[in-house]
């Protein structure tokens, strides 16, 4: 019988030994991992940083050029008309072509104005005739008054009737050269050296002095004009910044101006700056500039439409900062990434100028040697651990602990 009994209790307490030794396994287990977790969670999250392409920051003088966009116009224009009337007898020039001043252009038919040159003439040699006669008579009778052989009111009347021939003579004079010029200007001839264009009349038409149709239009090309608009802001904005030191004048001797044609190419001959209107349109608030440029082989225009750059004046101690590395706020500031010495993005409120060919001028906000952050700026916050990666490869990895990011030198994509 206690046989019979002892092997059911030893089976319970065996039973019950393992399920004690497994609870209390099972507890071991778990505190192990409430303390693993409870270190966890009291250790210092990791943070990996972020890989950026940096630059090295420069300070220089920047030279500040604005492109006006404006039209080529002619240096000289003058439009042809006739100063005599008559017929048309012959056209001499070649529509297009080049004439110098004093070619002949056209010819009118003069038969009435050599008659007239004929009739002036012979009106002048009476004329004079009649003068020398009545200065023979004034000189015999200034002898005669002395011994009374003539009165005194003969002899005045004879100085009188010379003088009125003098007279005579130099209107006879006048008529003469009136028709001599007259028979000149039979033959139109070209005022400047410049190309012509095409001819409004025929050999036959009949033209009139001073008509208001113009019968040829010669232009002369070289050098060119070129008018740019600028608005009155702009021009106001430049003089206030040179007015208050921030941008130097250019001076005032002759200012470079690059011309870029129609189909985008720069044009081989630099121009200068000639003036400046000195009232503002009113109605669309621009002002004009005009620029000479030379134009020797007539490949601008009148007409065409031209983009110019000049310098308006210059930043000092300025930084050229690429326009992908400034970002703005919300309410319109501009704030660029540097790399701290502690291998973090640092954020830099800046002053921006203006932007010149890509890159934005800042004049305050960013100094010389930093090291400016131009990729990755998406992924950036104040004081997040970088790491500089440029084309030379990683340079520092710019975790907590870590000493100051590498200076990066290359340029960013």
């Amino acid at each position: 019988m206690p046989a019979r009994y002892a092997l059911p209790v030893k089976g319970s307490f065996k039973s019950g030994l393992a399920a004690t030794l497994s609870l209390a396994m099972l507890g071991v287990v778990m505190t192990g991992c409430s303390d693993q977790q409870s270190q966890a969670q009291e250790a210092p999250p990791g943070q990996q940083a972020t890989q950026v392409k940096t630059i090295t920051l420069d300070d220089a003088s920047v030279e500040l050029a604005e492109t006006l966009s404006g039209r080529a116009s002619a240096y000289r224009i003058a439009e042809i008309r006739p100063q005599v009337t008559g017929l048309i007898e012959e056209r001499i020039f070649i529509e297009g072509g080049e004439v110098a001043a004093g070619d002949p252009l056209y010819r009118i038919e003069d038969t009435e104005y050599r008659a007239a040159v004929d009739s002036a003439a012979a009106a002048l040699a009476r004329a004079q005739a009649t003068a020398e006669v009545t200065r023979q008579q004034a000189a015999r009778f200034e002898r005669l008054v002395e011994n009374n052989a003539v009165s005194q009111q003969q002899y005045d009347e004879a100085v009188a009737a010379a003088r009125q021939a003098e007279a005579d003579v130099g209107m006879q004079q006048a008529a003469l050269k009136t028709a001599r010029t007259n028979l000149e200007r039979s033959v139109i001839r070209a005022p400047i050296d410049g190309q012509i264009g095409r001819s409004a009349v025929t050999e036959g038409a009949l033209v009139t002095q001073n008509q208001a149709q113009a019968l040829a239009t010669i232009r002369q090309l070289d050098p060119v004009y070129v008018d740019l608009t600028a608005s009155s802001a702009d021009l106001l904005s430049w003089r206030r910044q040179m007015a208050e030191g921030r941008m130097a004048s250019t001076g005032e001797g002759n200012v470079p101006v690059t011309i870029t044609l129609e189909d985008g190419t720069v044009y081989d001959r630099q121009g200068e700056l000639e003036f400046t209107e000195v009232s503002i349109d009113e109605r669309a608030g621009t002002v004009v500039i005009r620029a000479t440029v030379p134009n020797p082989d007539n490949y601008i225009l009148p007409g065409s439409f031209v983009r110019a750059s000049l310098p308006v004046g210059e930043y000092e101690n300025a930084i050229l900062a690429p326009q992908a590395a400034v970002q703005r706020t919300p309410k319109g500031e501009a704030f660029a990434y540097v790399v701290s010495p502690e291998g973090t993005a640092e954020q830099r409120m800046l002053t921006v100028e203006t932007a010149r060919s890509g890159d934005w001028i800042v004049t305050s906000g960013l100094s010389e040697g930093e090291e400016l952050i131009v990729s990755g700026l998406m992924m950036l916050r104040p004081g997040v651990p970088v790491a500089v990666v440029n084309d030379a490869g990683p340079q520092g990895a710019g975790q907590q602990g870590s000493g100051p990011a590498g200076a990066g030198t290359n340029a960013a994509n």
